[in-house]
């Protein structure tokens, strides 16, 4: 087991183009030939309609378990399909192990319809702190990486995120209806006034992704689950973003946050988004 994170951040130096392999055979090798080509019973419910998973999702999740394990011996996986079978698994992200926290496809929904916005999220975790994530889009060919402290990357090339245009509206991706509370409906209700231009979200991953990429000025997530998010929230922090919960606390992934929260393209946009959703003026 690593004790140290001097430690990790050397695992991190020397092997991080390995994680990239590793994603990049997992969507080989197991997403990419069932994209559009599932059978009926290849798709199954989890809790409901619009929460989906597939074998492509099961075998990458696989995959990437023993590929990630091998590269950092002592290292644990929180992966989405492991976690649903087994809920106690995802308590090893408040623990004191490096842990990979892994979405093996995540926007499994737009996978099931044959649409290109989906992703595989990984992202190494240690005392609760993100320090290192990979974003991958085998459909769309991009591969977006941040390493805490060493900044954020698409395809090689470096990510800033910007501030939004002064009089444009904010444009906003927020959770699906089905996956918040009424009491979180009422609270993302703060978004639809004039000068905020919010929108259903698709796969988190992207959402966070175009943040970075000053494409999307802020998300309006209601959901804690730490695999959609560990590895946006470092890519956008390390794009020069923020992310802030309703009651002005950055996100935390071991859990008890103030939901929904937002990542913004700056500290800025980030507290306009947390005022309305908390009742405030804009």
């Amino acid at each position: 087991m690593i004790e140290e994170t001097e430690t990790i951040d050397e695992f991190l130096a020397g092997h991080a183009h390995e994680v990239e392999e590793a994603l990049r055979k997992a969507a080989a090798l197991e997403i990419m030939p069932r994209w559009r080509r599932l059978a009926a019973d290849e798709v199954d419910q989890k809790s409901g309609p619009h929460d989906l998973v597939t074998d492509a999702d099961r075998q990458a999740e696989l995959y990437l378990t023993d590929a990630l394990g091998a590269l950092l011996p002592g290292s644990v996986v929180v992966g989405e399909e492991a976690v649903h079978a087994n809920p106690a698994s995802y308590e090893a992200i408040r623990g004191g192990t490096p842990v990979w926290i892994v979405d093996p496809v995540d926007g499994t929904r737009q996978f099931v319809h044959g649409d290109p916005g989906f992703c595989t999220l990984v992202a190494l975790a240690h005392h609760g702190r993100v320090l290192a994530s990979w974003t991958y889009a085998p459909a769309l060919d991009h591969l977006a990486t941040a390493i805490r402290g060493a900044g954020a990357f698409l395809d090689g090339e470096p990510l800033r995120a910007g501030s939004p245009e002064p009089g444009r509206e904010l444009r906003v991706a927020t959770s699906h209806p089905d996956f918040t509370t009424d009491e979180q409906k009422s609270a993302l209700l703060g978004l639809h006034i004039p000068g905020v231009a919010p929108r259903p979200c698709g796969s988190a991953g992207l959402e966070y992704l175009a943040v970075a990429r000053g494409d999307l000025d802020a998300t309006a997530f209601s959901w804690e689950a730490a695999w959609d998010h560990a590895a946006g929230l470092l890519l956008v922090e390390e794009a020069g973003g923020a992310h802030l919960t309703r009651t002005g606390e950055p996100f935390h992934i071991t859990g008890g946050n103030d939901l929904p929260f937002t990542a913004a393209r700056d500290a800025a946009t980030a507290r306009r988004v947390t005022a309305l959703l908390a009742g405030g003026a804009a």
